[in-house]
């Protein structure tokens, strides 16, 4: 909903705020504004002439010569509207004027003829185009002439104004209106509110010797009420019937159209106007659609309608679709001489189900299907015929043909002054809870024990006790509202050790240079084992996919890994380092009757170059060992790195001599290598290496607590030995075995050298430790290194027949 600021202060008082207070306030009490619109977009010095004299430029055949008067001065203006014509009053923007976007009018040559200024268009004002009518939407902009000569042209066309455009809740139709904003701000304010003058005369014929209403189910149609006005002149509507529209977002298009949509905007009461003389005859039906009946709706549509919509005929063929858009061949024209007004009340659900059905969505559609006031129908039809009656010289016939079947009682809601104050944590009175249902024109009747609340029926939302606290609550002020802890035993919220740990990967993962993406857990039967190391016979399967591509749910998280690399090198990102957390999904049921085995897993990739020093002209790619260096510092994060190995591993789809398994504890956690060069080739990638480990697994593993040493006061006795062994003994194995025969003085193991060539033996290879020894409660002695040392290499001989290296 879009609120004019001058608009509504037609109806309330508001003189004293200005636009950005009147948006705090409403939004404050429950009624979000949204956006405040500026409708001066920055225009100065833009003022009303006229256009004295129109001649062809003698250089150029689509320009023309006017002189235009504003005051005593006459300026000569060159302007290619094809619609300038003397004689007219016209938006002038004078040397030294802005128009929107920061442009400047200066004077200047066209074709060698002098312009002192430019003659505007309203769309060089900063108008929307699709709002300017349809006979200035190619030219410049005609005012009516009783405008005065040299007064503020956005002035004349009120864009002098700020719209506050409404971000209103279903359950705020009310505030769907002119009228229900004021009454909103009435409330807040506790001011008055000024309703629009709706007295008229009648002539003395009546309109039941024009018209009869026959409705043929009253649920339908609760009320249909008919106005016929003679003698009416179509034209252009007044230019501040224009200028509120426009305000609106809405277009004008003539005097009687254009009332039709004012009285909807200020009341909230869609209307529609009729041409009486092509209506077909003097019967209104209103009926639920035959099967196949067709009607040509305004946009020139033809539309096939069902007994699922609801529509007006004249007793032969259908006029209008109710609720939601008139017919063509009924519609009001130039030639148009007696309306009939149709003010009705339309079965929302009905009006909802047509408007979806021909995807048909307009400003009365969207009143009707959210809730009009039932009783404010007669009041709006009044106020159109009075405005038809002063604005298109119309001859209102005497009284309203109706057919009436609502139900006139009003709801009343019963409450209590403990129960309000139970649920909102308050103590107010029960004369402060009076006296804000007085402001909300809410009509109260205090029992023993009670408070009786009366509903107008301009508030469809109140319906129940907690609607009227809600009420309550926010006319006193949500700021007010005293904070309060929750009675009884509370825990603070706090995250599950696997939260925190999941949460700390997440962490050390992005500090070490990868982006975590998030992507769908459905694929394709292709892809969806491929990288899987948990194959079951069976796959999750989506029974209604909506492509083939997310048809089945996946055993890896890998292929969207893959696809996510893919997808950047295409794009010329060819260094990429990513990660996910997300679930597999395993069954081993053809058809499933439990829930699949869902396990919660982490992945990730790099690929191109991993470091790059352009100075230095240094480059470093990524390669299996920067992969498990990344991989081995978030095991020692998480305590792990003595319970973790690696030994080789043949997978499908992953290099056959660059791929390890993953152990924790012995047990497979994992794996980790280098993608298989025929599926690089596949999906066209640079070398690219990947990881998968099994995260509910790793994060329930009990690892070593966290331990803080103080630092050490003794000094360290360092040794490097250089084994020989047999080259198919993985390197974690033989640091295994150091680490365990050199006990609690040995610190650290570090294998700096592999070496493989025409020196050593075929079949072995040499791999170099350097080894730390260290107590930190006194100096260690040669003796005491060289005994331990020795222990060291006897067990490397007797385990993995290890000898130093000659």
């Amino acid at each position: 909903m879009l609120v004019s600021y001058r608009w509504l202060q037609d109806y309330i008082d508001l003189s004293d705020m200005t636009p950005s207070e009147v948006a705090e306030k409403l939004t404050r009490g429950g009624v979000e504004v949204d956006i405040l619109h500026e409708l001066n977009q920055g225009v100065e010095n833009v003022v009303i002439g006229s256009v004295t004299s129109c001649e062809q430029h003698p250089n150029a055949d689509k320009l023309n010569l006017c002189q235009v008067k504003i005051g005593e001065e006459v300026s000569q203006i060159v302007c290619g509207a094809p619609n300038v014509a003397a004689g007219q009053k016209v938006a002038v923007a004078k040397p030294g004027a802005k128009l929107p976007g920061g442009v400047k009018i200066k004077r200047t040559k066209l074709r060698g003829e002098s312009s002192e200024g430019m003659i505007c268009s309203l769309q060089e004002l900063g108008v929307e185009p699709k709002l300017v009518a349809k006979e200035f939407a190619d030219g410049i902009f005609v005012f009516p002439q009783e405008v005065e000569e040299g007064a503020d042209a956005l002035e004349a066309l009120s864009l002098n104004d700020t719209v506050l455009e409404l971000d209103l809740t279903p359950n705020r139709a009310d505030c769907l209106s002119m009228i229900g904003v004021a009454y909103e701000m009435a409330a807040l304010l506790d001011r008055q509110v000024k309703l629009p003058d709706t007295t008229h005369h009648e002539d003395e014929e009546k309109t039941s010797n024009f018209v009869s209403v026959e409705v043929e189910n009253g649920e339908d149609n609760p009320y249909y009420g008919a106005k016929v006005i003679k003698d009416v002149t179509i034209s252009p509507s007044p230019l501040w019937l224009q200028n509120r529209l426009v305000a609106a977002g809405i277009r004008p298009i003539n005097n009687v159209v254009d009332i039709t949509n004012f009285v909807l905007l200020e009341y909230g009461q869609p209307l529609h106007a009729f041409d009486y003389d092509r209506f077909g005859s003097s019967e209104i039906v209103v009926r639920r659609a035959k099967e196949g009946e067709k009607i040509t709706t305004l946009d020139e549509e033809e539309r096939t309608l069902s007994p699922d919509h609801l529509v007006i005929t004249n007793g032969k063929e259908a006029t209008a679709l109710a609720g939601v858009m008139g017919g063509a061949f009924s519609e009001v024209t130039s030639e148009t001489k007696t309306v009939l007004l149709e003010a009705a009340y339309f079965n929302p659900s009905l009006v909802r189900k047509a408007s979806r059905d021909h995807s048909l969505r307009s400003e009365s559609s969207s009143r009707f299907e959210k809730g009009i006031d039932l009783f404010r129908v007669e009041q709006a039809a009044e106020r159109a015929a009075k405005l038809m009656e002063d604005l298109a010289g119309g001859k209102v016939l005497e009284g309203t043909v109706e057919k009436d079947s609502r139900d006139k009682s009003k709801p009343v809601i019963t409450t209590t002054v403990t129960r309000i104050n139970s649920l909102l944590g308050m103590e107010l009175s029960q004369s402060d809870m009076i006296d804000i249902f007085r402001r909300l024109r809410l009509d109260v009747t205090e029992q023993e024990h009670s408070l009786e609340v009366s509903i107008p029926s301009r508030r469809p939302d109140l319906r129940i006790e907690e609607d009227l606290v809600e009420e309550v609550a926010r006319l006193y002020g949500y700021d007010y509202i005293p904070t309060t802890l929750p009675a009884g035993a509370t825990t603070p919220g706090s995250l599950t050790d696997y939260q925190a740990k999941r949460r700390q990967i997440r962490r050390y993962l992005e500090s070490s240079g990868l982006h975590e993406t998030i992507n769908y857990s459905l694929t394709s039967p292709e892809k969806v084992n491929r990288f899987a190391t948990e194959k079951t016979e069976h796959t999750v399967n989506v029974s209604m996919p909506m492509s083939e591509e997310r048809s089945v749910m996946r055993t890896s998280l890998l292929p969207h890994i893959i696809d996510a690399i893919q997808y950047n090198h295409n794009r010329q990102l060819h260094n990429a380092a990513i990660f996910e957390v997300g679930s597999i999904f395993l069954t081993d049921q053809k058809q499933l009757a439990e829930q699949p085995e869902e396990k919660e897993m982490l992945a990730g990739a790099i690929t191109g170059l991993w470091e790059t020093h352009m100075w230095q002209g240094e480059k470093k790619e990524v390669d299996f060992y920067v992969l498990k260096g990344i991989l081995e510092g978030m095991f020692e994060e998480l305590g792990l790195e003595n319970e973790i190995s690696f030994k080789p591993l043949k997978l499908e789809d992953m290099h056959p001599g660059r791929t390890a398994e993953i152990l924790l504890g012995g047990e497979h956690a994992g794996f980790i290598g280098q993608v298989h060069p025929s599926l690089k080739k596949l999906y066209d990638i640079k070398e690219t290496y990947v990881f998968q480990v099994n995260l509910q697994f790793i994060l329930s593993f009990k690892g070593e607590n966290l331990r803080y040493q103080t630092l050490p006061r003794y000094p360290s006795i360092g040794r490097d030995i250089a084994l020989v062994l047999n080259e198919d003994i993985p390197a974690g194995e033989v640091k295994a075995v150091i680490r365990k025969a050199g006990g609690s003085l040995l610190r650290k193991v570090n294998l700096f050298d592999l070496y493989q060539g025409e020196h050593m033996e075929e079949g072995k290879k040499s791999l170099a430790f350097s080894l730390l020894y260290l107590d930190p409660e006194r100096t260690l002695t040669d003796e005491e290194v060289t005994k331990v040392h020795e222990h060291v290499l006897e067990e490397l001989k007797s385990n993995v027949g290890a000898v130093l290296r000659a």
